[in-house]
């Protein structure tokens, strides 16, 4: 199993767990961070279908949580508002590591560092 499937694989059990019992015990960024992704990898994930139904689902809760529309009501009407608005919350959170992640891993040398010119 390569990197990238590991990491959805992970995902996807941690949005069944946040979903299903309320527990939140994954964090993108430390994840990342520990397996030392590249940036070009965390691109990969950032562009793929899986990022995308990331965001799709917290679409979907963002227009649940402001009511309205009937199909969204009866897709999550089984959730509570504030389960909900902490589970659109959790998964805007995996994207915005990612997001953070591949900012902070640009080529070139780190502001600040020891190394530069004086």
């Amino acid at each position: 199993m390569t990197d990238t499937d590991e990491l959805y694989t992970i995902i996807d059990r941690a949005i069944d767990e946040a979903t299903i019992n309320g527990r939140f015990l994954f964090n993108m960024y430390t994840y990342l961070k520990q397996n030392k992704w590249t940036r070009r990898e965390t691109n990969e994930f950032i562009e793929s279908s899986s990022a995308a139904q990331i965001s799709n689902l917290v679409l979907e809760l963002e227009g649940y949580l402001k009511g309205g529309d009937k199909t969204l009501k009866e897709a999550y009407g089984h959730l509570s508002k504030p389960k909900a608005r902490k589970i659109k919350d959790y998964c805007y959170k995996i994207l915005e590591d990612a997001w953070k992640y591949h900012a902070e891993r640009r080529p070139g040398r780190k502001k600040g560092s020891k190394n530069r010119p004086k």
